[in-house]
């Protein structure tokens, strides 16, 4: 007989069915003996009665907490008063008539029945496959694989295809470190590990695309918390023929048919969402991620705000002209701003009479975050497809035409052969799905999460690694 789930058992009442999974908790109730099974899908009561055969007789007398098992028998209800409104499954148990233990289980570092009597962090990121056991971590899991089924179905059903991107890229000035990957092939020369797909997903759209998604993996070498880790996921989202309008009445729909489909008990606040300038929030709120919620104490309200109008340029005493970029070097300004960003004709040898210039803070970029509850749950802009255009970015930051063209040859070059207007957004999933999961930090959504100091304590790296593979890539370490 075939084994089912226990979610689907709840409706094979007086049917023989084979349950497997694990013992969750186990009761002796004198002749009777009782123990919740639990699989993927939730728990059931087993019961074992005292003519059961010998063979399941010994082994129920042997199972403990964890030990794999098999269970046949009849689903039936549960004696009246005996219930448990707690579970799908709390109406039922199965009438075992067949047990085999199909792996034992040593005692484990922490308690899977009761999570309230938890270990610290570094225990359960050690043991995070016993960790995951948990039913509140099962339930996180099974949440964000529901809102990405629901993003690529979105937005397949609306023209977008979902691309690929390398993993394996090169270092280039974006604004975080770049995580490196030695060549043994060309000693000397190092991959990068993509902050983001940006340069691909516009290389895309000057491939004649149009419309791109990704769940996209994203690596950054940065000091972690709550709610960053060196490796993280986002929905990479591109369009061209676009502007900034068509971009975010996208990205609200989806936002609010997410929670409409998958968290129904959550109330959206304010729909449309609310858009506020930077000025707006930095002097009403002191922050970009303002909390907007008027129940700060209600976990199922969520207050969405678009905040728009950032400024292109903050100041930055390690550049040589003295500024940097707020958001995104490929951004475009908007509109009425792209002739005075254009019009800085000063060499880099005279870099430095840009710093006390009064013109740069004032020019606004295309820049649009999404914020929820206080936190930074996207952003994006519009780009800027024009050469001349980029470059005169670049400039503003200490960067020669070379030096430009140098580091970002490949879009510079697709820039120049009939590039589209396009824009988009990446949203951090990760921080999406912890507010959803009403969850403190995005450790608690991700499946093998790093610690607060950026170490995999259940695999154990980073970690040394041997002379012999150091000496095929050419490398030393001082």
């Amino acid at each position: 007989m075939t084994r089912i789930l226990i979610s689907e058992a709840i409706n094979k009442v007086g049917d023989q069915v084979v349950l497997k999974g694990w013992v969750h908790a186990r009761r002796n109730l004198g002749k009777m003996v009782f123990f919740d099974l639990r699989d993927m899908s939730g728990l059931m009561q087993v019961i074992v009665p005292p003519n059961a055969e010998e063979a399941t007789i010994k082994a129920v007398k042997e199972i403990r907490p964890e030990f794999v098992v098999s269970a046949s028998g009849v689903v039936q209800a549960r004696k009246a008063g005996s219930e448990n409104d707690k579970l799908a499954s709390g109406k039922l148990e199965l009438l075992c008539e067949k047990l085999e233990i199909l792996n034992e289980a040593k005692t484990p570092p922490f308690e899977i029945d009761n999570e309230d009597r938890q270990a610290s962090e570094e225990l359960r990121l050690k043991y995070r496959y016993l960790d995951l056991r948990h039913e509140r971590l099962q339930k996180n899991l099974s949440l964000r694989h529901e809102v990405i089924l629901f993003i690529r179905q979105f937005l397949s059903e609306r023209g977008f295809r979902e691309v690929e991107t390398p993993i394996l890229s090169k270092s280039t000035p974006e604004g975080a470190r770049d995580y490196l990957v030695p060549s043994r092939l060309y000693k000397g020369k190092f991959y990068a590990l993509p902050q983001s797909p940006q340069q691909y997903k516009q290389l895309l759209m000057c491939a004649g695309v149009e419309r791109y998604f990704q769940i996209a993996r994203c690596f950054r070498d940065e000091d972690t918390r709550g709610d960053r880790q060196p490796e993280f996921t986002q929905l990479d989202l591109e369009m061209s023929f676009v502007e900034r309008e068509d971009v975010m009445r996208l990205n609200e729909e989806l936002l609010i048919e997410i929670i409409k489909n998958i968290c129904p008990e959550k109330k959206i606040q304010e729909v449309p969402f609310p858009r506020l300038t930077y000025n707006e929030v930095m002097n009403n709120y002191r922050t970009d991620r303002p909390d907007l919620r008027k129940d700060k104490n209600d976990p199922n309200l969520l207050a969405f705000c678009w905040v728009v109008d950032f400024p292109f340029f903050e100041k930055d005493d390690d550049s040589p002209t003295g500024w940097t970029f707020t958001h995104n070097p490929f951004s475009k300004p908007k509109d009425e701003y792209i002739e005075a960003m254009k019009s800085f004709g000063v060499s880099l040898s005279q870099a430095h009479i840009l710093k006390n210039d009064k013109v740069i803070p004032t020019i606004l970029t295309t820049q649009y975050d999404i914020v929820l509850n206080g936190w930074e749950i996207g952003g994006g802009s519009i780009r800027n497809h024009k050469l001349e255009d980029l470059l005169a970015v670049f400039k503003i930051l200490g960067y020669s035409g070379k030096e430009v063209t140098d580091n970002f040859s490949a879009i510079c070059h697709a820039l120049q052969l009939g590039a589209p207007p396009h824009g988009g957004i990446a949203w951090g999933l990760d921080r999406l799905i912890m507010v959803l999961a009403n969850e403190p930090n995005i450790r608690e959504v991700i499946a093998f999460p790093k610690t607060a100091d950026a170490k995999d304590l259940l695999m154990g790296s980073p970690d040394e690694v041997t002379p012999e593979q150091l000496n095929e890539l050419g490398i030393e370490v001082k």
